[in-house]
């Protein structure tokens, strides 16, 4: 019985010292197949332009083709489920913006903990929201599209990018702040606001500059205010909200890399490592730049930790506005 039971040892032991080596090595190979980023917003967001960017560079590095997998629907749950269910193996990531945070508290029922069931792995860049209105609506500043909507309560309408998302909640956000009632009309995602706001349909949103920068270059759009606390470095003469009528608004959009929970350690190195120089390179710094946004690339812990603050913020937002989706 003692040989026996030696023997078992002796091949269990064998067996998990093949397994452990089979790990080391598809780690020490990785990536070994197409990369696969999912974006669970539609088309035509500032995610797209991130993960385009972050994309070449890991082409350029790994030999290995980004594959980009918009999965739009149901506040980014979707996109976001389908992330945490894949294998775990470094080869499905995503790209998040506030919704991932938001929707732990506006959710009743998620299909997974943004927690436990997903690794955040780093803040790729952040920035302010451009408030912005269409071209043929007479306001020129926050504070005239302010007096504007007193004199017509609700006829004016706000966008969103879609119920509960952060669009929505900084545009109910402003209104209320503003002390104004408007409309809220919620589309499928920037890229199916943008057309009505160039054509007039839509009136009034809030949007991560980062996906609105190239409209309001070419002035198909109008830019009133952004966001942040500060002024943007490359838009100097743009007034912030509270500096423009709406004292203390303050909101901040960001997007955050993320992958299945139970990443191999040595995995998620080597994609922290490649984003973060990624995010680090001239022309993926001048790009985000100018679209308004700042990189950051900051370490896991603190990807981790930063996303907690911002579901407890964001928590707080939905709870005092009262916001629910059906």
């Amino acid at each position: 019985m003692q040989k026996k039971s030696g023997v078992g040892i002796v091949v269990a032991g064998a067996c998990m010292l093949l397994t452990c080596c089979a790990s080391m090595a598809a780690e020490q190979n990785y990536p070994t197949k197409p990369i696969r980023i999912i974006i669970p917003t539609a088309p035509g967001g500032g995610s797209d332009n991130i993960v385009r960017l972050i994309g070449q560079k890991y082409t350029q590095a790994w030999g290995q083709q980004v594959v980009v997998d918009n999965r739009a629907g149901a506040g980014m749950t979707i996109g976001i489920n389908l992330t945490a269910q894949a294998a775990p193996d470094g080869h499905t990531l995503a790209m998040v913006n506030p919704s991932h945070a938001i929707n732990a508290t506006l959710m009743a029922k998620l299909p997974y903990d943004p927690i436990r069931d997903l690794t955040s792995i780093t803040v790729a860049a952040t920035q302010p929201y451009a408030v912005t209105v269409t071209n043929s609506l007479p306001a020129k500043s926050v504070k005239e599209l302010i007096a504007l909507a007193k004199a017509k309560p609700r006829e004016l309408n706000f966008a969103s990018s879609g119920p509960g998302s952060a669009s929505h909640l900084a545009g109910e956000m402003f209104v209320s702040m503003a002390g104004i009632e408007m409309t809220h009309i919620p589309y499928k995602g920037t890229g199916s606001v943008i057309p009505d706001l160039i054509s007039g349909r839509a009136q009034f949103y809030i949007n991560p500059m980062l996906a609105m920068i190239a409209h309001i270059q070419a002035g198909r759009i109008r830019l009133l205010a952004v966001t942040s606390p500060k002024r943007v470095s490359t838009m100097p003469e743009v007034p912030t909200v509270a500096e423009a009528g709406v004292s203390g608004y303050e909101a901040t959009s960001w997007y955050m890399l993320i992958g299945p929970a139970r990443i191999p350690p040595a995995v998620l190195a080597q994609i922290h490592t490649e984003t973060v120089k990624a995010l680090k390179s001239s022309e993926v710094v001048d790009a985000l730049v100018k679209g308004g946004s700042e990189p950051l690339a900051n370490t896991q812990r603190e990807a981790a930790e930063f996303l907690k603050i911002e579901i407890a913020r964001w928590g707080k937002v939905i709870r005092q506005a009262k916001v629910k989706i059906e």
